[in-house]
């Protein structure tokens, strides 16, 4: 049985890729910050808990021990902890942004790597965002050239880019970065919009889903390769 890891998911999409991916045989475990949050979302599910904090090396150190002791590999890490950075554009701001955006990518995917070494098609999903590419946000007729949102599209710009770097320097490993489509979650209910979290999932469930032979290195959205 292939065995997943989804950080940030006991909520919004990595809930809803954690509930698909579970459809399709996989042994899922929910990553979550909150522990009692967490294990609900787990129990719901019929999914595994594992206490994780991506902006915390111990917590993530762990969560990869947990993992290591009982399965023995990891076949596929969804990176989908992320936080939009609203307060302002400061320097505590800022930090707080780019260390669960870009530097828990970085914390995530490092811890996971032997584990994934041991896979016979290690996967690594990375829910980005459109708001982090130059092409969008400087195009009028794209929602992200007016999201007032810097800090984070910055963030998801280091993301997207740890991703294609990540991609040439683990070559034997999948590496993609998603942008999974304006959905309403808690984290965007401040700007009313967005659709299910379940139609966005379907678009992070496709890219951790690859055959051996599929792509890496790439930044998609439903339909393909997105410009950045």
């Amino acid at each position: 049985m292939t065995v997943t890891l989804i950080t940030g998911a006991n909520k919004g999409i990595g809930f809803e890729t954690a509930r698909q991916l579970l459809a399709l045989g996989h042994v899922v475990y929910i990553g979550a910050r909150d522990v009692e949050r967490g294990e609900k979302a787990a129990a719901a599910l019929g999914a595994r808990f594992v206490q994780l904090d991506v902006t915390d090396d111990a917590s993530v150190s762990s969560a990869l021990a947990t993992v290591d002791s009982a399965e023995g590999r990891l076949d596929v890490l969804v990176n989908n902890a992320g936080i939009l950075a609203q307060a302002g554009t400061d320097g505590p701001t800022a930090l707080r942004a780019f260390n669960t955006n870009a530097v828990g990518v970085v914390r995530v995917t490092e811890a996971a790597l032997p584990l994934l070494r041991r896979s016979s098609n290690p996967i690594v999903v990375t829910v980005s965002s459109s708001a982090g590419s130059f092409w969008a946000v400087t195009n009028p007729a794209r929602p992200e050239f007016n999201l007032p949102l810097a800090l984070y599209s910055a963030s998801k710009a280091a993301a997207t880019m740890l991703t294609v770097q990540y991609a040439k320097s683990q070559p034997g490993i999948k590496f993609n970065a998603v942008e999974p489509g304006t959905t309403a979650t808690d984290m965007t209910a401040a700007f009313g919009i967005g659709r299910t979290p379940e139609e966005s999932a379907r678009v992070v469930v496709r890219l951790a889903t690859l055959d051996a032979d599929g792509p890496t290195g790439t930044f998609q959205d439903e339909n393909g390769e997105v410009p950045w």
